[in-house]
């Protein structure tokens, strides 16, 4: 780390720049299982300016430099594996207008999403992507992140319309407009959106903006087995049916859950189910999924109506990742996301529960299983490496039994550090190669980010 750089960090952002080692190992760790050195200094930017004149002094000196939001990503986005400065932007956390007429709001990318909703509530709008985390919206873009709301509103590839970007050189560049359509050019806002730091910084970041539902509800049921369960939600999404949220948790993860939020839920498979709409359509939604549950032997539904009670059930489930590793003192999850068309969620399930089983490894399994998506967390002691080493094996099966049935390595958390085998299994060399290419032709000197994705 060259320290004329450190010294021209210093002189320009003053109170703003810290190589303190306490600063340092906060912005060198995320909530995943990897680990390496801290940044070698964090740069707290508080506008566009300030990302723009720490990239250029980085690019001058050829350091990396690694975004940071609100540091909950799980794949090691945010470690310092070639060294560099961490850019802070948490403190960009400002609505820079919204739109209501035409549902769109443009922010700061370190607003988080409970803050952005809690801003526009007298508006009647909200935003619906929901990972789970308070992950800030920046974060969220540049992972492409998704959550329990995604198989009625989408993903953040769908709700992202308009970027302003910091580029390699320091320059700041727009992309998509307010419009909901356009043909104009190479579709730059959809490349930058998923690709996680490695391009450009995020300084603002306009988002689609949904109605608040007329009427909402939310219920839990109970099954005799996974397999129940999943084909339910098989049969639900295959009929029409406009359910909002369904999450499956199955038996391990009910226990942690009720272990840790003072619950009492059967110990049992069970789906978490939201439906949004009017009074009648929530109403016909939910006896229709009822219907099917019965079919698969569901038992037990209940329902939960006001705000409160939905809330508390919605937090437990959040928590699960939480309530997993309390389960098991001074572990560390690795956990997995991957995604399958409906039709083949039984099939990859089910063996993957299997393994997991007979693996003796401890492990929670939830999933927003309404459009594919699932996550094992495999549970292991940090200071017994053969145990690292059999959870590896674990999801590097559960890849391979996915891309087999046509899915994905990653529904929503991004690749970082721990999947870039994995992509190279799931789209092929000619396909990397191809970003490698994109990656070299905007960042030349990778500075951005580097080492995640792919390394070059």
């Amino acid at each position: 780390m060259p320290q004329a750089f450190l010294d021209a960090l210093a002189q320009r952002f003053g109170t703003q720049f810290s190589a303190a080692q306490a600063v340092r190992e906060q912005h060198g760790r995320d909530e995943g299982s990897l680990q390496a050195p801290p940044p070698s200094a964090v740069v707290f930017a508080e506008s566009t300016e300030d990302v723009a004149d720490a990239v250029r002094l980085a690019s001058e000196y050829e350091v990396p430099v690694i975004p940071y939001g609100a540091g909950s990503s799980l794949e090691g986005h945010l470690l310092a594996i070639q060294g560099g400065i961490s850019i802070d932007v948490s403190r960009m956390n400002k609505i820079l207008s919204v739109d209501a007429d035409d549902l769109t709001v443009t922010v700061q990318p370190g607003i988080t999403r409970k803050q952005l909703n809690e801003a526009i509530k007298d508006t009647g709008l909200f935003f619906p992507i929901d990972p789970g985390a308070d992950a800030s919206i920046g974060g969220m873009s540049s992972t492409r992140a998704s959550g329990t709301n995604a198989v009625r509103y989408g993903t953040m590839r769908e709700n992202v319309l308009a970027l302003q970007v910091v580029t390699a050189n320091g320059e700041v560049i727009r992309t998509g407009t307010r419009a909901r359509k356009s043909a104009a050019g190479y579709d730059l806002t959809r490349l930058l959106v998923g690709s996680e730091g490695t391009l450009g910084i995020f300084t603002e970041i306009t988002v689609r903006l949904y109605p608040l539902p007329e009427a909402v509800s939310a219920a839990i049921c109970s099954f005799p087995s996974i397999e129940a369960a999943v084909r339910t939600v098989i049969q639900t999404i295959q009929l029409g049916v406009p359910i909002a949220r369904v999450e499956l948790i199955d038996a391990n993860s009910v226990r942690m859950v009720n272990a840790h939020s003072k619950l009492t839920l059967r110990e049992e498979p069970l789906l978490l189910m939201e439906f949004h709409g009017s009074p009648a359509g929530v109403q016909e939604q939910a006896e229709s999924v009822q219907e099917l549950a019965k079919e698969w032997g569901g038992q037990s539904f209940e329902w939960a109506t006001t705000p409160e009670e939905r809330t508390r059930l919605w937090t437990a489930r959040h928590n699960a990742y939480f309530a997993a590793l309390q389960s098991r003192p001074g572990c560390r999850a690795i956990s997995t996301d991957t995604c399958v068309p409906i039709s083949r969620l039984a099939d990859a399930l089910l063996d993957s529960v299997q393994e997991a089983d007979d693996s003796g490894i401890p492990y929670f399994l939830v999933g927003h299983v309404g459009d594919g998506n699932f996550h094992f967390g495999y549970l292991i002691d940090p200071g017994i490496p053969e145990e690292r080493v059999k959870a590896e094996a674990l999801n590097h099966r559960l890849v391979e039994r996915t891309i087999r049935l046509g899915g994905t390595c990653t529904g929503e958390h991004g690749i970082g550090i721990h999947k870039i085998g994995f992509l190279l299994e799931e789209t092929g060399a000619g396909a990397v190669d191809m970003m490698r290419t994109i990656k070299q032709a905007l960042d030349p000197k990778n500075i951005l980010n580097p080492g995640k994705i792919f390394t070059l």
